[in-house]
């Protein structure tokens, strides 16, 4: 593991200390509010009802939970590509952390690929188009993009997605504050009955929340690369998540100021768009569809960034295979191309819906078995909290567990994909790994 930290600075593009505060925090914030917002919010509120604004408040509590282990092991031992490092520290080099490790990236790519079909969702939607070849055309036009932000190296992201962040931050802020100042601040959504969705729904709206804030997982991913790593990484990520939470409810409350719950449902791949019309006429439309635009481009940008480091971090820990497919250059630049490569397929062929519960599911699993690593393993050593631990594993555990049933109920399909999808990355790992804990790892956990 030690030659992996010394060769940050090597040929894969590692350079220590080469994004700022400013910068990681944008690179957070550009992942959360690109997916969080513009392509989950209509979702939640189908599962939550009346209540979705108060379950972006219960994400960002389960988030925060999270985020402590995440920063503990951060902390100890900054890393790009730090996922795959704390799991490695927990469980060893074996198929339980790399099939974990796996687990995130495919949650991560999953993440792009949404965003990237919300952005030609929104983008199209002046012209009326809802449907057709343009939507993806226009997905993989925008993941291509951040590609092409990407390989120009790091100082470009840290500028671009500090740039990105500032306009979408500001704007969206604007957007919550005139759609709700129009309404008289009035909640349309509230006429709408809460007794149909019930507190099963609304726990269940909890996991895609959670998916919405997973963005700050992008600053543990790229933590050997932030300035001052071992104070910047813990506090990136709780300003992401408190600058994220404001924003959430802004629009969210602005958003319910405008339409009725069933309204918000119908158009969920657009709902800040539909909110925008009737509560700011069509100027406030036109911005509104600018803003998710560059929200969304952002958010796509940031995920590509991190989901390459960490999968050049596995490479390295010859925790998955890799193939050249005759390609020159580094490693990293290699992981950049498959991941666009895998984004773009999802983006062309897989319902949306269905990719965030996938994504829902991948993540929540990955989480918990992170929580329970630094517990059992690391936690003395990290100076972690026994109880924050477990509550940030039993809060994980109930949501997947709601999210679990109410996907039973509605799409049972998706819960087998995710079910089959799992059980095949850890199949995979354990047969190119053979062994499920690296046996050294286990003798010094043990010690």
């Amino acid at each position: 593991m030690q030659k992996h930290d010394k060769n940050r600075d090597g040929n894969d593009g590692y350079r220590e200390g080469s994004i700022s505060l400013g910068g990681a925090v944008a690179m957070g914030t550009g992942v959360m509010i690109g997916a969080g917002i513009f392509a989950l919010t209509g979702q939640i509120a189908q599962l939550a009802g009346p209540l979705f604004p108060l379950a972006f408040i219960a994400g960002a509590i389960v988030t925060s939970f999270s985020a402590y282990s995440y920063i503990k092991m951060s902390n100890a031992w900054p890393s790009a590509g730090g996922i795959a490092m704390i799991l490695q520290k927990c469980y060893g080099s074996g198929a339980v952390a790399a099939g974990a490790a796996l687990l995130m990236a495919l949650s991560m790519v999953i993440a792009e690929s949404l965003v990237a079909r919300t952005f030609a969702t929104y983008v199209l939607r002046p012209l009326d188009i809802t449907g057709g070849p343009l939507v993806p055309v226009l997905a993989v036009a925008v993941i291509v993009f951040a590609f092409l932000v990407n390989i120009a190296g790091n100082r470009s992201v840290g500028l671009f997605s500090l740039v990105m962040a500032a306009i979408k931050i500001g704007g969206i802020a604007l957007f919550g504050i005139a759609a709700l100042w129009s309404s008289g601040f009035q909640f349309a959504a509230a006429s709408e009955t809460a007794e149909t969705f019930g507190v099963t729904g609304f726990i269940a709206s909890v996991a895609l929340a959670i998916l919405a804030f997973k963005g700050f997982t992008t600053i543990t991913n790229s933590g050997g690369e932030i300035t001052d790593p071992h104070r910047n990484v813990g506090r990136t990520i709780m300003l992401s998540i408190a600058i994220c939470v404001v924003v959430y409810l802004l629009v969210a409350f602005g958003v319910g100021a405008s339409l009725t719950i069933d309204e918000i449902i119908a158009a969920r791949d657009y709902s800040l768009a539909q909110a925008a019309e009737p509560a700011l006429g069509q100027v406030g439309f036109y911005l509104t569809v600018v803003l998710a635009a560059v929200a969304t481009a952002s958010g796509v940008l940031a995920s590509v960034f991190a989901v390459s480091r960490m999968l050049t971090m596995l490479t390295e820990m010859k925790m998955i295979p890799h193939s050249h497919f005759g390609m020159s250059g580094a490693v990293q630049r290699h992981m950049l191309v498959y991941t666009v490569v895998i984004a773009s397929t999802l983006a062309v062929l897989f319902d949306l819906g269905r990719i965030a519960s996938l994504g829902a599911f991948f993540y929540l699993v990955m989480d918990m078995i992170i929580h329970w690593g630094v517990f059992r393993y690391r936690r003395t050593e990290v100076g972690a909290s026994s109880i924050v631990l477990l509550s940030a594993l039993s809060l994980d555990a109930i949501v997947l567990a709601a999210f679990t049933v109410m996907k039973l109920q509605s799409d049972p399909m998706i819960v087998l994909y995710a079910a089959v999808g799992m059980i095949a990355v850890f199949a995979f790992e354990r047969v190119y790994l053979s062994r499920w804990l690296a046996p050294q790892a286990a003798h010094s956990h043990g010690e």
